[in-house]
Parts: C-alpha cells; structure tokens; sequence
C-alpha cells in the first residue's frame, strides 16, 4: 500500500475536494486538479467498485484466454504468454511504449493527464487493482508530476506512448518534474518522498496506457480556458463598438430569438448588450434613421450617416456565437470521454469479457479539430476590427495607425498589424485536420488512427496565438480612445477595459518597441484578468 510522506494536498490557493468516480466529473473538475486547487478523493463505494471488478478478472484469467493478459499485445495477439509472467508482461509494455519525444508537457497538462486516467480507472471496469488508483491519487495529491514528452500519440490504441511516461513514473522509471519544472529521476523523486515503486500485475500496464486521456486531459484545459478566451473577443469587441460609434441594433433580442434562435448567438448578443449598457457612444437605430432622414430631407443622394457597420462589427453574434456553439460541442464530447471507460479489454459483470474499441480518440480528434476551427476564427474577426482601427478610412477619422503625433516621423500601431496576420496565417494553417490524418502502423494492426492528441496540441497552438491577436486588437481600442478623447462617454465596462489595460500599458505617444506591451496584455487575457474584473464589476456574461 502507497503512502505519502505528508499531506496530501496542494495548497496553490483554495483547495477543492473532488471526487473522481468515473461517473461525474466535469472539465472545471479537471482544471482544479490540474492547476492544483483540487484535492482528488476516491470514496469507498467507488473503492469497492474497483476491487469487485479486479475479482471478476481474476476469476476469468483462471478460465479462459484475455488480451493482453495471457496474450501479447497488438499484433502478436496471437501469441499466448504464461500467467506467471505477468508483472513482466505488464512492465515490458510500458517500458516498450515510453517513446515520446520533443519538448515536456507543462505540469498542468501532465497533471490533467493524470486526473483524467485516474477517473478513467475509477469507473470500475479497466480490471486494474485499488492500489494502482491510490498510487495514482498520490502522485497527484502529492505534487509528483510525470514528465511527459508532447510528440508520438498516434491516439488509436489510446495514447499509448504519452500515458507509457506516466505509467514509468509510477514504477519508479523514467523522469518527474521537479519543484522548478526541472528533469528529476523518478527514483531519486520517490526515494526523497519515502515511496516505493509499484509491481503491476494483470492488466494494470495495458489499462494504464490503453486508453484516451492525453488528449482528454489536454483537451479539458484547452476548452476550459477557451470559454474565457471568447467572452473576452466578447468584451474587447464591445470596447471597438464604442471606438466606432456602432449601433446596437445589431444586437437586440428579437432579431436572434425570434429570427435564427442559435443558443450561441443568442448569448453573445445577449452579451453585447450587457457590455455596452450605459455607453454615450453607442448608437440605437432609431437615432441613426432619424438622422439619415434629416440629411435626406427626402431627397436621394448620398450622406454620411451608416444605417448599419461592417460585418465584424454588426455580425459579432452570429459568428462569435457560432464559435461558442463549436466549443460546446467539443466541451460536452471530451466531459463524455473523462466519464468512459476507455481501454480494452474490459470486464462486465455477468457479461463476456468486451475485446473492443473503445480506447480509439477519433469521437475526441474530430472535437477538438472542431473547436481548432472555431478560435481560429475567433482570431480572424479580431484582427480585422485591428485592421479598421489602425486604416484612416475606416476609423472614424483617427490618425492612420493610430499614431499621436509627427505622423510619418512616428509609425504609431502599424508594425502590430504584421505580428496580427502572421498569428492569423498561422492559425489557419493549423486548422488542418488532424482527425482524418490516419496512418497505419503496427504491423497493419492499427490500420486506422485518430491524431487525436495531435489535434489537441494544435488547437492549444491557436488559442495561444489567439491571446496575441486579441491583445493586438485590445492595444488598438485603447489606443483609440486615448486620441479620440472618448473616455468619459465610455460605458462603465469599455471604462474598466481601458483601465486594466492602461495600469500595464501606457498610451503611444511616440514609438517604441511594443513586444513587451502585447506580452503584457496577452498576460492579462491568459490568467482571464479582464473577465474577472468585469465580472466583480456585476456584469455576468454567458
């Protein structure tokens, strides 16, 4: 039996108890674990549910053949191994598949990695022994993070090759981070934390690696800080709406609930709405109408009065919601996935022992590929609300670039729109699917894979790119209100987004290398600062 020498928690902030069950575990669950405000507890009926389980395999070894038990593995199925060997049958295939290379996983990646294997395993019909999963609780409670490479999951047989890094820290193999993310030898780490290796028996190495909780891990977090990622495209646009005098016609409800009822647009809308209350720039239809009709005077010909914006302006719900509705989808695929039983084979009560599929990523490769699609669009829209704030033609009549003084001698924002399309480009590139990237291996036997992995790691590419491009077009919209004078006809949100932004970045008055500045204000975005303040400020934004 594991025990940990000392407490068993994370103490980075408020500390959540949450139970792993196999059952009820949602992404926000996953996240807490992973960014350590979590404290993963297994209940008994849960613990009792595993051990029942490890007595039904037993029982069936003693009777007749089982993959991977008294059989190699993949290929070599057809070959029979002796009971006897089974912890060496077990070890050798993690040993075997600990293959991964390129850079580590970040110690919030591999501890989602390791939640989600564990609530994979708790559902009660991997064949695995209660001391696995309370070797597993241990490492994560007790901050032991295995070091896992990010490249080589085909995401077919699962993510054999990711989750064989983890199942070598829990045989005392291989590498852990250490408490500077540094390589540390997982001997070395367990012999300080007074540990011992463990000895897997039946199934225990299969059911460690055979399965889809890299990508479901990974996925969790990305999806998890994605949501934040678009309410925040949500309130940096609001700001631009009120930079460009926008009505907000665009946005009542009639026209989403009783027009094209999509849920996602109905929300940002809804959003729009709630982010621009109380602005003095913002337009109402009517008063546009009333306008043009007095320049008209009844008569054709042309004015300067705009009855309605440009697309990224007057159509910020249809696509933002849009891209809500993709994430969702992917959001409620992958909290399915971290509730499965996802390797092979596994063990019903009163059943035939299940040789199957289900450890094979393709239902999660497609959502996350999905979700990979949607926030590149997300970054789209946003640089081309850059594009109209720093183009003279279309910004309301600021100086190009949104440059303060000695236009010509001083460049202003314009170097910032290059870094916004080369993220833009890139992002589009990365939309690839990787779900449909199938390439057969293992000697034919896996002749259909899912990328799965690989989609999850280009998708947390564009959102990482994404916070970027956003804080590009957040720069600009500040920027632009600093020239225009508008600050004290800003709603009581644009206010808080201007100051979040200006207590970090100061206004352009002449040129200056502005890397720091966009590190800063995607800094902001990435620990989700400016959805936090506006959300203490009491607007709630779905």
């Amino acid at each position: 039996m594991w025990k940990a020498d000392g407490p068993q928690t994370a103490t980075n902030g408020t500390v959540r108890r949450i139970p792993l069950d196999g059952y009820n575990v949602d992404l926000d669950d996953i996240y807490d674990l992973a960014v350590e405000k979590g404290l993963a507890v297994v209940d008994e009926s849960t613990k009792r549910r595993i051990g029942e389980n490890r007595k039904l395999l037993e029982e069936i070894v003693d009777r007749e053949p089982v993959y991977g038990v008294t059989t190699g593995y993949g290929e070599m199925v057809y070959i029979t191994i002796d009971k006897s060997k089974e912890t060496e049958l077990q070890t050798n295939v993690v040993r075997s598949h600990a293959f991964c290379v390129g850079d580590p996983l970040s110690r919030e990646e591999s501890r989602a990695i390791l939640a989600a294997r564990i609530n994979a395993l708790c559902r009660g019909y991997s064949g695995v022994r209660e001391e696995l999963v309370e070797a597993m609780v241990t490492f994560l409670n007790g901050g032991i993070v295995p070091l896992i490479p990010e490249a080589g999951s085909v995401g077919a047989s699962g993510d054999l090759g990711p989750l064989s890094h983890l199942a070598l820290a829990l045989i005392g193999e291989g590498y852990v981070l250490g408490d500077n993310d540094e390589k540390v030898p997982t001997a070395e780490m367990l012999a300080k934390r007074n540990l011992r290796p463990l000895e897997l028996k039946y199934k225990e190495g299969l059911a460690l690696i055979n399965g889809t909780s890299a990508m479901t891990g990974m996925g969790a977090l990305i999806l998890r800080w994605a949501n934040d990622q678009i309410k925040q495209a949500e309130i940096v646009a609001a700001l631009v709406l009120e930079n460009q005098k926008a009505s907000d016609g665009a946005f009542r409800p009639e026209g989403h609930v009783l027009g094209r009822p999509h849920p996602g647009q109905i929300d940002s809308a809804g959003n729009a709405l709630k982010l621009l209350e109380g602005s003095k720039l913002i337009r109402t239809h009517e008063e546009l109408k009333m306008e043009l009709g007095q320049v008209r005077n009844g008569s054709a010909g042309q004015s300067k009065v705009y009855l309605q914006k440009a697309y990224t302006l007057r159509c910020i719900p249809q696509v933002t919601g849009a891209v809500k509705e993709a994430v969702e989808y992917a959001r409620k695929v992958v909290t399915r996935e971290i509730n499965s039983s996802n390797d092979n084979p596994l063990f019903f009560p009163g059943k035939e022992v299940f040789h199957g599929g289900n450890f094979h990523g393709q239902p999660v490769a497609m959502a996350m590929d999905f979700a990979c699609l949607a926030l590149t669009q997300l970054g789209v829209v946003s640089e081309r609300r850059t594009n109209r704030l720093l183009n003279r033609h279309l910004n309301n009549g600021l100086p190009e670039f949104l440059v303060k003084s000695d236009p010509g001698l001083n460049c202003g924002l314009s170097g910032l729109q290059y870094a916004a399309c080369d993220l833009v480009a890139e992002n589009r590139t990365l939309c690839t699917p990787a779900s449909v990237q199938s390439i057969s291996c293992n000697g034919d036997n896996q002749d259909v894979v899912s990328m799965g992995l690989t989609a999850a790691r280009k998708c947390k590419r564009v959102l990482k790119n994404n916070y970027y491009i956003l804080a590009i077009e957040l720069l600009a919209a500040v920027q632009a209100v600093d020239l225009a004078g508008q600050y004290d006809r800003l709603s009581p949100v644009g206010k808080i987004t201007y100051q979040t932004v200006r207590s970090r970045v100061p206004t352009v008055d002449k040129d200056r290398s502005m890397s720091d500045d966009v590190y800063r204000i995607a800094g902001l975005l990435q620990e989700a600062e400016l959805l936090r303040r506006v959300r203490e400020a009491g607007v709630d934004i779905k």
